[in-house]
């Protein structure tokens, strides 16, 4: 099949993209104290002439505890903002767009490393599985000012020139663990039996973002039915639920669901060969991306566990874009390992692609 439709351009609101491929936002952990270096600006200064949309790697707001890695970076304080400023600066001078991921990690296994945040990990129920405590119950007092450093994080997106903003509401981080039943036993307006009722932090987050940057500029979320800390998760089991979840966060002010599948060929429901992102576009009528092992073998979890994957062919991947099932193609390990991913793809150097081996994010290449 054709891979010309992958390099048609698309335009919404504050985006112009030179193609459908995006850059998918993948943890890098270089920057020191929260700080990108300049090696970071660099990192995805290769990238930006191929990509349409570069989406950066998560970057946490402005609360205590919204991280636990010393080096993943800052979206808040002169310095960490100075950093970004560069990356931008140097995207845009190479011809590229780009959103940075504004990001809470919520209640998560400690660090590697031994390092702690300066204040308790802080989440829905202070659970970081269900039945198992790994931190405090947040209170609304604490909510509340978390919605607010999103609605600064992503004022602060537009003050240094981003092309948009996204929301890391997947992958079983904070907004993510407030969906999720297992995890989210609050008995006032921030839980609830139905993951509509589950869902009133992220649509207050969402209204913050979308206040901050003004009606013109394009808001992303990132969703995932699975978790991190359990793959077998779904929150949304019927079309019926998807549609009462997603339509209120479109309501308050989503331009683009990213939708994260570990595999993207995968259904969502029986009875369909539509996947996550597929729903999200039939649903509720808004762009969405796909993502998930896109032009690889393997998926990627597995690849922090070691295990390699082998370039692998992009047929479906076209066949589902050109029926309109979604509208951005979210490329994340490949583009790690080779910067020119994207154009090898787009001349048929299909010899010179390269495998994924988890060697590869131990480097900024």
């Amino acid at each position: 099949m054709s891979l010309d439709i992958l390099f048609r351009p698309f335009e919404h609101k504050s985006l112009r993209l030179q193609n459908r491929i995006v850059m998918a936002p993948m943890t890098r952990s270089f920057s020191p104290a929260g700080v990108p270096t300049p090696d970071v600006a660099a990192y995805y200064r290769r990238r930006a002439p191929e990509v349409g949309l570069i989406i950066s790697e998560g970057t946490v707001i402005d609360r205590p505890a919204s991280s636990n890695d010393p080096a993943v970076p800052h979206f808040h304080g002169e310095q960490a903002l100075a950093g970004w400023k560069r990356v931008i600066d140097e995207v845009h001078a190479a011809g590229g767009a780009m959103a940075p991921q504004i990001w809470h990690m919520g209640i998560v296994a400690p660090h590697a490393s031994g390092w702690t945040p300066p204040a308790p990990m802080e989440g829905p129920s202070g659970l970081v599985v269900p039945g198992k405590a790994g931190g405090v119950a947040m209170s609304e007092t604490d909510i509340a000012e978390t919605v607010a450093a999103f609605g600064r994080a992503a004022a602060e997106t537009k003050r240094l020139g981003f092309d948009a903003v996204e929301i890391h509401g997947a992958h079983g981080y904070l907004i993510d663990q407030f969906f999720w039943a297992g995890v989210n036993k609050r008995q006032d307006r921030y839980g609830g039996v139905t993951l509509p009722e589950r869902s009133r932090l992220a649509v207050e987050v969402v209204r913050a973002v979308r206040s901050a940057v003004g009606e013109d500029f394009a808001v992303i979320l990132r969703l995932s039915q699975w978790k991190q800390q359990d793959f077998a998760v779904k929150l949304a089991r019927t079309p019926d639920e998807m549609a009462a979840w997603l339509n209120p966060l479109a309501e308050a002010g989503v331009d683009i669901f990213h939708c994260s599948q570990r595999r993207f060929w995968q259904p969502e429901f029986e009875g369909s060969d539509l996947n996550f992102a597929g729903w999200a576009k039939k649903l509720t009528g808004k762009p969405s991306i796909t993502v998930g092992s896109v032009g690889l073998s393997g998926e990627f979890i597995a690849a922090f566990q070691g295990e390699s994957s082998r370039p692998d062919p992009l047929d479906e991947l076209i066949r589902r874009l050109a029926r309109g099932d979604f509208d951005l193609v979210a490329v994340g390990r490949a583009m790690l390992s080779d910067p020119h991913w994207i154009s090898k793809i787009r001349e048929g150097r299909h010899e010179q692609l390269q495998d994924f081996t988890r060697e590869a994010l131990a480097t900024l290449f």
